[in-house]
């Protein structure tokens, strides 16, 4: 039925076992209707170096495996059975845990220091959850193997088609065990594509806080950092002449002094205050959303030059690089009380003060970019999202950098793929968190499945301008398309007054709030994706390669 591979320290030694039963532990299991629990009882300290539960499991030839990426912005994606994981190759992992890059806090955006990435044929992981799919004509069966919580731990979910198994294993790494404790809530279930994910989301009692599409406006993707009173109060001017309502106006990174300064208003930009412009935008009809990093500080923060005890720390006590951005940014530990009151303090000021309606909350996952005070990351990252939604209240949050399952029902929007670049163009070096167009598509498209169940789904934003881009319009109409048809949350940022007619003929097509019920969508061949669907009644059919942006 399942078995066990455990290693694990217990008196200063190191052990290994296949049983649940020995001298310093016992683990008490049940598996009934797919559902699979463990708990540990022991009277000793128990670490464990791995930990995992393997089920038997036979594979079909025809057979498609998804893997959930380690977080929002990492590739999550089918494969074949006979297909290879391969974007993250040896060379990548070489570079990115490379001694000269040690300080400089790149890759620590994804799993590489603390996951084995599998390289052999029909081997795949992902984290919290995967599925095997059946491909059929009518409805497709799926095999879903899913956590039913990561409080304790992370879940990687591993498959393994050549030995014919599923895989369970627990990310512990920094957590001891002792008296009786919760090790795996873990369930299987079958069925069709659609009613398997009800029933998954059924049994964890988890349910979308929104459930209806919102438009929207972001400045990032044409001034990135480069933003100011003027062109925010233009584009706003552009987006309230159109015919169509747009729900939501939200401004982006480059307001603030310094990553980790959210209440130091940078006054060149922004001379009159941030609640200025929140009300210029309640004025034009629509909510108003800013952008927060709460986990992250750069270095030239009031945080890092003041405050370097809020800020997490290696077991040596040094400061412990969180990602490369800005020059390198460390992680804010929440934990720390002041800390903790002082991301209060910023909700309070955006959301009650200010006035704003929603805020992006990005690079989420430098929160539990370690584990610490004997909690594993998983734990870490669930309490954080707990905090994050206590600190918003009934406020709008959108997620983004942040591992999935933590978020389901936190959260009210979350990016589902990685950050959008202004040319559609496939880069076999990049590592799998980086800026790209084609995984972020990829990920759209195989990720739907938590649309309206855990979160309403961000597939990044749609251009349809003609200048500051790389992309030519047929290009662009289909990312527009993907993300209509797919995503729920649907954001340009432009300066739609530029607008051709066919520009503005996309955007309100893109925009529309019609129901779209979504047939299948597969692998057609190797680097080219069909996707069935209906809308308004009718049935359409779109076929693109995800690498090059071109239609068939």
């Amino acid at each position: 039925m399942f078995s066990y591979s455990i290693e694990y320290s217990a008196d200063g030694e190191t052990f290994k076992t296949v049983s649940d039963r020995n001298k310093h532990f016992e683990i008490q299991s049940s598996f009934e209707n797919g559902r699979f629990t463990a708990d540990i009882k022991t009277n000793r300290n128990i670490e464990f170096k791995k930990l995992q539960v393997i089920f038997p499991y036979s594979f079909k030839r025809s057979q498609f495996v998804f893997v959930n990426g380690y977080q929002s912005w990492t590739d999550s994606r089918e494969y074949s059975v006979s297909d290879k994981m391969s974007s993250f190759s040896l060379l990548k992992e070489m570079i990115v845990k490379s001694s000269f890059n040690a300080t400089s806090g790149m890759g620590r955006a994804g799993d590489a220091f603390f996951c084995d990435y599998p390289r052999k044929k029909g081997v795949f992981y992902g984290w919290s959850y995967g599925y095997v799919r059946d491909k059929d004509k009518d409805k497709d069966k799926v095999d879903l193997f899913a956590s039913l919580s990561e409080r304790n731990g992370y879940t990687i979910v591993r498959f393994d088609v050549k030995k014919s198994r599923v895989i369970a294993e627990k990310d512990f790494d920094g957590v001891v065990f002792s008296g009786t404790q919760r090790l795996m809530d873990f369930i299987h279930l079958s069925g069709e594509y659609e009613a398997v994910f009800d029933e998954w989301f059924s049994v964890m009692n988890i349910k979308s806080r929104l459930t209806e599409k919102k438009s929207g406006y972001t400045t990032w993707y044409n001034y990135y950092r480069k933003i100011n009173e003027s062109i925010v109060s233009r584009d706003l001017k552009a987006l309230q002449s159109l015919p169509e309502k747009v729900d939501i106006f939200q401004i982006d990174d480059g307001y603030q002094k310094a990553i980790g300064d959210w209440l130091h208003t940078d006054e060149s930009k922004f001379p009159n205050g941030m609640k200025k412009t929140a009300d210029e935008i309640h004025a034009g009809g629509m909510l108003a959303g800013l952008w927060l990093a709460p986990f992250a500080a750069s270095k030239d923060s009031f945080i890092y030059k003041e405050h370097p005890d809020w800020l997490v720390h290696d077991k040596n006590g040094r400061l412990y690089p969180a990602g490369a951005n800005w020059g390198g940014f460390y992680a804010v530990d929440f934990y720390n009380r002041e800390a903790a009151e002082y991301i209060k303090t910023v909700f309070i000021t955006v959301l009650d003060e200010w006035g704003y309606d929603m805020v992006k909350l990005d690079f989420l996952y430098a929160a539990c970019v370690m584990p610490m005070y004997n909690k594993s990351r998983g734990q870490i990252m669930c309490e954080a999202m707990d905090f994050i939604r206590e600190c918003a209240g009934n406020k709008l949050v959108l997620g983004c950098g942040v591992p999935l399952m933590p978020c389901f029902g936190k959260v009210d929007f979350c990016r589902i793929g990685a950050d959008i670049a202004l040319e559609w163009k496939y880069n076999r070096f990049a590592i799998r968190e980086d800026v790209s167009i084609p995984s972020a598509v990829n990920s759209t498209v195989f990720s739907r499945h938590l649309n309206g169940r855990a979160f309403l789904n961000d597939p990044d934003v749609f251009l349809l301008r003609d200048d500051n881009i790389k992309l030519d319009f047929e290009q662009r109409r289909l990312l527009a398309q993907i993300n209509s048809i797919f995503g729920s949350l649907l954001f340009v940022s432009d300066n739609v007054s530029d607008y051709s007619s066919e520009q503005r003929k996309v955007f309100k097509q893109a925009v529309k709030k019609t129901g779209i019920r979504i047939l299948k969508a597969e692998y057609k061949s190797k680097d080219v994706i069909l996707a069935e669907y209906v809308i308004n009644g009718r049935k359409k059919t779109l076929v693109f390669n995800y690498k090059t942006g071109k239609t068939y």
